[in-house]
């Protein structure tokens, strides 16, 4: 998943994409300069970028997403957990939670993943 991660700056770029895609890479360097105030060759540096992480691709002249929006995000969690709580995500909830309460809407929400994820498991919550 290392293969995966951006900067800040890439995350920018490839929410252009995500939103608009399918798009030309004329479309694509026009809504980075309305966007980013790139001009064409770091649009182009910083698809080249993607497309070799494996995150976007450039068929042509047609760019598209290798990854969804999600998927991405999904990998970029699970490796911050692994790396910094062991793989827990009961001590990474506990980090999260200790220094601000969890608000009523918050635990409601992790009840019903929790759920969810028994239901998915084929476990009994009752």
């Amino acid at each position: 998943m290392n293969q995966y991660q951006m900067g800040v700056v890439e995350t920018h770029f490839a929410d252009i994409v995500w939103e608009n895609e399918p798009l030309s890479s004329t479309e694509l360097v026009s809504k980075s300069f309305e966007v980013l105030g790139w001009k064409k060759s770091t649009t182009y540096t910083v698809l080249r970028r993607l497309c070799e992480k494996g995150i976007l691709k450039n068929t042509d002249a047609v760019v598209t997403s290798v990854i969804s929006k999600d998927q991405y995000f999904e990998a970029q969690s699970r490796k911050y957990v692994d790396d910094l709580f062991g793989g827990s995500l009961p001590a990474f909830v506990a980090a999260f939670s200790s220094r601000q309460k969890l608000t009523s809407k918050e635990i409601d929400e992790l009840r019903k993943m929790i759920d969810g994820q028994e239901e998915a498991n084929g476990e009994d919550i009752s």
